[in-house]
């Protein structure tokens, strides 16, 4: 999950890039073009490239989130659960320890 959200920022983030170094404003003919990477767009084209980077961005910050907190989860719950197993190992030694002394009588 966090590695597709890190993708997710990444592309949200080259395309903001792109938006902001390589996009030329044209007027001819009292009508206005943005050329954006290379591509002829219209400013409203433009506008929904942009809302579209942020949405990407943002989206991949939650991903980010989610994955991190599950990650988080996973590693206290096996914390957890190798704590529990050594307490029974010791448990099981004990008993076993025991029962050979009370063989031994």
């Amino acid at each position: 999950m966090v590695i597709l959200g890190l993708i997710l920022v990444g592309v949200g983030a080259v395309l903001v890039v792109l938006g902001l170094f390589t996009s030329d404003v044209k007027f001819e003919d009292n009508q206005g073009s943005v050329e954006f990477a290379n591509i002829e767009l219209t400013t409203e084209a433009l506008f929904l490239v942009g809302v579209a980077a942020a949405a990407l961005i943002l989206v991949g910050l939650w991903a980010i989130k989610l994955g991190a907190k599950q990650g988080w989860r996973h590693r206290k719950e096996q914390r957890r659960l190798t704590e529990l197993s050594e307490k029974l190992d010791r448990v099981e030694a004990e008993r076993r320890a025991e029962s050979d002394a009370d063989d031994k009588k």
